[in-house]
Protein backbone atom coordinates (compact mmCIF):
# COMPACT_ATOMS: atom_id res chain seq x y z
CA UNK A 1 0.00 0.00 0.00
CA UNK A 2 2.77 2.26 1.00
CA UNK A 3 4.53 1.68 -2.69
CA UNK A 4 0.99 3.32 -4.23
CA UNK A 5 0.46 6.05 -1.74
CA UNK A 6 4.07 6.99 -2.65
CA UNK A 7 3.28 6.82 -6.74
CA UNK A 8 0.21 8.73 -6.28
CA UNK A 9 2.11 11.55 -4.39
CA UNK A 10 5.32 11.75 -7.06
CA UNK A 11 2.26 11.83 -9.61
CA UNK A 12 0.56 14.76 -8.25
CA UNK A 13 3.66 16.84 -7.45
CA UNK A 14 4.44 16.51 -10.71
CA UNK A 15 1.11 17.74 -12.24
CA UNK A 16 1.34 20.43 -9.72
CA UNK A 17 4.67 20.91 -10.70
CA UNK A 18 3.85 20.80 -14.63
CA UNK A 19 0.64 23.11 -13.98
CA UNK A 20 3.25 25.59 -12.33
CA UNK A 21 5.49 25.69 -15.29
CA UNK A 22 2.48 26.16 -17.54
CA UNK A 23 1.25 29.07 -15.38
CA UNK A 24 4.54 30.70 -15.81
CA UNK A 25 4.85 29.94 -19.92
CA UNK A 26 1.46 31.79 -19.76
CA UNK A 27 2.57 34.35 -17.26
CA UNK A 28 5.74 34.83 -19.47
CA UNK A 29 3.57 34.83 -22.60
CA UNK A 30 1.15 37.62 -21.51
CA UNK A 31 3.65 40.09 -20.55
CA UNK A 32 5.82 39.27 -23.19
CA UNK A 33 2.33 40.19 -25.57
CA UNK A 34 2.15 43.38 -23.19
CA UNK A 35 5.50 44.55 -23.68
CA UNK A 36 5.25 44.36 -27.20
CA UNK A 37 2.05 46.20 -27.79
CA UNK A 38 3.79 48.86 -25.62
CA UNK A 39 6.69 49.25 -28.07
CA UNK A 40 4.44 49.17 -31.08
CA UNK A 41 4.85 52.92 -31.60
CA UNK A 42 8.78 52.67 -32.26
CA UNK A 43 8.17 50.73 -35.91
CA UNK A 44 8.41 53.88 -36.21
CA UNK A 45 12.21 54.74 -35.59
CA UNK A 46 11.79 58.83 -35.19
CA UNK A 47 9.51 57.98 -32.04
CA UNK A 48 12.58 56.12 -30.38
CA UNK A 49 14.65 59.26 -31.19
CA UNK A 50 12.27 61.63 -29.47
CA UNK A 51 12.16 59.24 -26.85
CA UNK A 52 16.37 59.25 -26.67
CA UNK A 53 17.33 55.99 -28.03
CA UNK A 54 20.23 57.20 -30.49
CA UNK A 55 21.65 54.93 -33.33
CA UNK A 56 24.73 53.28 -32.95
CA UNK A 57 24.74 53.13 -37.15
CA UNK A 58 26.21 50.05 -37.73
CA UNK A 59 24.09 46.92 -38.31
CA UNK A 60 26.33 44.33 -36.31
CA UNK A 61 26.30 40.47 -37.82
CA UNK A 62 28.18 37.47 -36.67
CA UNK A 63 29.62 34.20 -39.26
CA UNK A 64 28.64 31.74 -36.80
CA UNK A 65 32.77 31.54 -35.85
CA UNK A 66 33.64 29.68 -32.29
CA UNK A 67 36.14 31.54 -30.48
CA UNK A 68 37.49 29.75 -27.16
CA UNK A 69 36.76 32.27 -23.97
CA UNK A 70 34.18 33.91 -26.10
CA UNK A 71 30.31 34.23 -26.10
CA UNK A 72 28.77 31.93 -29.26
CA UNK A 73 26.66 33.68 -31.48
CA UNK A 74 25.03 31.43 -33.67
CA UNK A 75 25.13 32.81 -37.84
CA UNK A 76 22.88 35.65 -37.65
CA UNK A 77 22.46 39.06 -37.20
CA UNK A 78 21.78 41.43 -34.33
CA UNK A 79 20.68 44.33 -36.36
CA UNK A 80 21.15 48.25 -35.93
CA UNK A 81 20.93 48.89 -32.21
CA UNK A 82 19.17 51.82 -30.65
CA UNK A 83 20.30 52.42 -27.40
CA UNK A 84 18.37 54.47 -24.63
CA UNK A 85 21.96 55.53 -22.59
CA UNK A 86 20.12 57.60 -19.68
CA UNK A 87 18.07 53.58 -19.01
CA UNK A 88 21.65 51.43 -18.86
CA UNK A 89 22.61 50.80 -15.59
CA UNK A 90 19.18 51.88 -13.80
CA UNK A 91 17.08 49.47 -12.33
CA UNK A 92 16.10 46.66 -14.41
CA UNK A 93 12.31 47.17 -16.37
CA UNK A 94 11.24 44.62 -18.45
CA UNK A 95 8.58 47.01 -19.80
CA UNK A 96 11.21 49.30 -20.87
CA UNK A 97 14.48 47.52 -23.03
CA UNK A 98 17.53 49.74 -22.96
CA UNK A 99 18.00 48.66 -27.00
CA UNK A 100 15.21 48.79 -29.91
CA UNK A 101 17.04 46.52 -33.03
CA UNK A 102 16.15 47.61 -36.47
CA UNK A 103 16.77 46.02 -39.51
CA UNK A 104 17.51 48.18 -42.45
CA UNK A 105 14.96 47.29 -45.34
CA UNK A 106 14.21 48.78 -48.59
CA UNK A 107 11.52 50.42 -46.89
CA UNK A 108 13.89 51.66 -44.32
CA UNK A 109 14.34 50.36 -40.67
CA UNK A 110 12.29 47.82 -39.46
CA UNK A 111 11.65 46.64 -35.85
CA UNK A 112 12.83 43.28 -35.52
CA UNK A 113 13.70 43.08 -31.21
CA UNK A 114 14.58 44.41 -28.31
CA UNK A 115 17.51 44.33 -25.70
CA UNK A 116 18.37 44.69 -22.33
CA UNK A 117 21.85 45.58 -21.22
CA UNK A 118 23.18 45.16 -17.21
CA UNK A 119 26.65 46.56 -16.59
CA UNK A 120 28.57 44.23 -14.22
CA UNK A 121 28.78 46.42 -11.35
CA UNK A 122 30.11 44.58 -7.26
CA UNK A 123 26.02 45.19 -6.69
CA UNK A 124 25.61 42.42 -8.81
CA UNK A 125 25.36 39.08 -7.35
CA UNK A 126 24.14 36.88 -9.96
CA UNK A 127 23.09 36.90 -13.61
CA UNK A 128 19.85 38.84 -13.90
CA UNK A 129 16.50 37.10 -15.75
CA UNK A 130 13.59 38.59 -17.48
CA UNK A 131 10.43 36.14 -19.14
CA UNK A 132 12.16 33.36 -16.99
CA UNK A 133 15.69 33.80 -19.29
CA UNK A 134 18.91 34.24 -17.44
CA UNK A 135 21.04 37.16 -19.41
CA UNK A 136 23.89 35.91 -21.07
CA UNK A 137 27.24 37.50 -19.73
CA UNK A 138 29.20 38.67 -18.30
CA UNK A 139 30.82 39.79 -21.48
CA UNK A 140 33.22 42.72 -22.69
CA UNK A 141 31.50 45.85 -24.56
CA UNK A 142 30.61 45.13 -28.57
CA UNK A 143 33.83 47.23 -29.73
CA UNK A 144 33.91 49.08 -32.00
CA UNK A 145 30.23 50.27 -31.32
CA UNK A 146 30.80 49.71 -27.17
CA UNK A 147 34.16 50.23 -25.53
CA UNK A 148 35.16 46.62 -23.92
CA UNK A 149 35.54 48.07 -20.79
CA UNK A 150 31.86 48.07 -20.76
CA UNK A 151 31.50 44.84 -18.87
CA UNK A 152 27.84 43.86 -19.17
CA UNK A 153 24.80 41.02 -19.22
CA UNK A 154 22.43 41.02 -21.99
CA UNK A 155 19.19 39.42 -23.08
CA UNK A 156 17.62 40.07 -26.51
CA UNK A 157 13.92 39.46 -27.75
CA UNK A 158 12.88 39.05 -30.96
CA UNK A 159 9.58 40.22 -30.43
CA UNK A 160 8.92 41.58 -34.23
CA UNK A 161 10.87 39.21 -36.22
CA UNK A 162 10.65 35.06 -35.86
CA UNK A 163 14.03 33.64 -34.91
CA UNK A 164 13.86 29.93 -35.81
CA UNK A 165 16.91 29.84 -33.22
CA UNK A 166 14.64 30.82 -30.28
CA UNK A 167 12.80 34.60 -29.42
CA UNK A 168 15.68 34.90 -26.55
CA UNK A 169 18.72 33.65 -29.12
CA UNK A 170 21.36 36.62 -29.29
CA UNK A 171 21.11 36.66 -33.15
CA UNK A 172 18.39 36.34 -35.94
CA UNK A 173 19.48 34.21 -39.24
CA UNK A 174 16.28 35.80 -40.76
CA UNK A 175 17.59 39.38 -39.87
CA UNK A 176 20.13 40.56 -42.53
CA UNK A 177 22.62 43.35 -43.09
CA UNK A 178 22.88 43.03 -46.60
CA UNK A 179 21.03 46.84 -47.22
CA UNK A 180 22.91 48.56 -44.11
CA UNK A 181 25.24 51.12 -44.96
CA UNK A 182 27.47 50.42 -42.06
CA UNK A 183 27.48 46.64 -42.18
CA UNK A 184 29.57 45.43 -39.24
CA UNK A 185 30.94 42.14 -39.62
CA UNK A 186 32.03 41.25 -35.39
CA UNK A 187 34.12 38.65 -33.73
CA UNK A 188 32.16 37.19 -30.45
CA UNK A 189 32.43 39.26 -28.06
CA UNK A 190 34.95 37.91 -25.05
CA UNK A 191 33.66 36.08 -21.58
CA UNK A 192 34.70 37.90 -18.35
CA UNK A 193 34.91 36.74 -14.99
CA UNK A 194 32.08 37.54 -12.57
CA UNK A 195 29.45 36.09 -11.19
CA UNK A 196 27.27 33.45 -13.21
Amino acid sequence: MTHKYSLAAIAIVLAMTGAATARAEDANKADLEALKKSLAKYEDYTAALRDLYLSTVGCVYYSGEKIAGAMDYPKGAMGIHFVNVPSVGQKLDPMKPNVLIYEPTKKGLKLVGVEWLVPLTPDVKEAPSLFGQKFMGPMEGHYPLIPKEFVHYDLHAWLFSDNPNGMFSPTNPKVKCSKAEFPMLEKPTMMMPGPM
